[in-house]
């Protein structure tokens, strides 16, 4: 039996190409969130590992997803130790 796929909400919202890249987007931003949060730094000290700013931090812990393109998820989940794959299914 075939595993159905779930829709997110982003294919309710966007074309299906801008709804892909907001769930890129949106499960890359979880996934740091998830590290910052079992990592026990402050903001500032995870700052420094990711070499943004602070209030960079900040937007992330509240998930502004907006305000972060998908290739600067991609290298901040890098620079966590996150290894960042993408998988393509038909």
């Amino acid at each position: 039996m075939a595993k159905k796929k779930v829709r997110s909400v982003f294919h309710d919202l966007y074309p299906a190409d801008q709804a892909a890249e907001m769930e890129m987007r949106s499960l890359l931003l979880q996934g740091l969130s998830q590290w910052l949060a079992d990592s026990g730094m402050t903001q500032t000290e995870a700052a420094k590992v990711l070499g943004v700013t602070q209030a960079r931090i900040s937007d992330l812990k509240r998930g502004k997803i907006s305000l972060f393109s998908l290739d600067l998820l991609v290298r901040l989940a890098s620079r966590a130790g996150l290894q960042p794959q993408l998988q393509l299914a038909a």
